[in-house]
């Protein structure tokens, strides 16, 4: 791919997202839900719910300090590459295979279950197809890594400054297209999934119940409680 596909389309992508959550938001507040269906199943939501999202979690962090934090910064603190290099591809294997874990889980019980699988739209069937997809190109791309072909291409010279040269808006598509085509192809599958994002029940991971924290408490009475506040009593045994 061309330098000016990846100086342009990482800007189509972040409008897309801006105007795709306003949209959602303005017109769609009561569809910001994950539509749980836990009332439905619970036992294999109780395995791969866990594992998807804190394998996801931690590869959200991983993906961070990769791309944000460059390589001066590590260095500066005494990480070597390689030490960076075996650190990333142990948590972040791990954390692959945790993730790609708990989504098959979740897939294998949305289509095997009746009432999910009847609640489950095309939308989200095209999202769950994309979000694996991503996965699994971001996990191949860690196992690439630890082979003497992965080895030989450093990310944070090339992957890295292109990722955040789009933010102060000096987009160098250059560095992008001297990535292996592994890294090319998680990337393209990346920006597919945030275009998509705000239109499907990923939304609301850009949700926080900030307001539980400052809402009153609940009180919860008993019956017996509640007989004797009001004046009543408990009724006589019969028969």
């Amino acid at each position: 791919m061309s330098p000016l596909f990846w100086n342009v389309v990482p800007y189509v992508t972040l409008a897309v997202v801006a105007v795709g959550i306003w949209w959602r938001y303005r017109y769609d507040k009561f569809g910001w839900t994950t539509r749980s269906s836990q009332l439905y199943e619970s036992r294999l939501l109780r395995i791969g719910s866990p594992m998807f999202h804190f394998g996801i979690l931690v590869v959200i962090v991983g993906h961070i300090i990769g791309l944000v934090i460059p390589k001066s910064w590590t260095s500066a603190i005494g990480l070597s590459q390689h030490a960076y290099h075996i650190q990333a591809l142990v948590l972040g294997g791990i954390a692959g295979v945790c993730t790609l874990t708990g989504i098959v889980l979740l897939v294998y019980r949305r289509r095997t279950t009746g009432p999910v699988f009847l609640a489950t739209t095309v939308n989200d069937k095209v999202m769950y197809l994309v979000l694996v997809m991503a996965i699994v190109a971001g996990l191949a791309c860690t196992l690439i890594g630890a082979t003497p072909v992965g080895a030989d291409h450093n990310y944070r010279e090339t992957v890295s400054p292109w990722f955040r040269s789009i933010w102060v808006l000096q987009p160098r598509g250059d560095l992008m297209v001297q990535a292996p085509a592994w890294f090319q192809i998680h990337v393209v599958i990346a920006l597919v999934l945030f275009c998509l994002w705000p239109f499907t029940r990923l939304v609301h991971v850009f949700s926080a119940p900030i307001g539980y924290l400052f809402r009153p408490y609940i009180v919860y009475r008993s019956r017996e409680a509640t007989r004797e506040l009001v004046g009543s009593h408990a009724p006589r045994r019969g028969w």
